[in-house]
């Protein structure tokens, strides 16, 4: 099986050596997204809420990209800059990924000035 670059420009091209997305057979590896305008490359919003709601938004770019959505998702990362924040991230992450939800594992870390969240997601694709 050959892996296959996926990206798109509905999604903000990252400044890092890797890929928006890789596909391997069924397997789609989304890389991490932040809350970032694709167009602007500007980050959007200032509260967890309105930067989780981006940026799953730009994970969807990706994995619409490479012809899924979030309903093959099985796995997201969600990585927090502070534990305070999320009960305001499971408020937006609930509304936006819908039931059933994938699996999901929160980290928290410290991420660039001004950036609260970023996700990576694994779909598994029907082929």
């Amino acid at each position: 099986m050959t892996r296959t670059v996926i990206t798109t420009e509905n999604a903000p091209a990252l400044a890092a050596p890797l890929s928006q997305g890789i596909r391997k057979g069924p397997v789609l590896q989304v890389s991490g997204q932040l809350p970032l305008d694709p167009d602007t490359g500007e980050v959007v919003g200032t509260t967890v809420a309105e930067q989780t709601e981006q940026t799953l938004r730009n994970v969807t770019a990706v994995l619409k990209a490479a012809g899924a959505g979030l309903e093959d998702v099985v796995m997201l990362r969600v990585y927090l800059t502070d534990p305070a924040h999320l009960p305001e991230l499971n408020e937006a992450y609930a509304a936006a990924v819908g039931e059933p939800f994938p699996a999901r594992t929160t980290v928290y870390m410290q991420l660039p000035p001004g950036l609260l969240v970023e996700i990576d997601a694994l779909a598994v694709l029907d082929d």
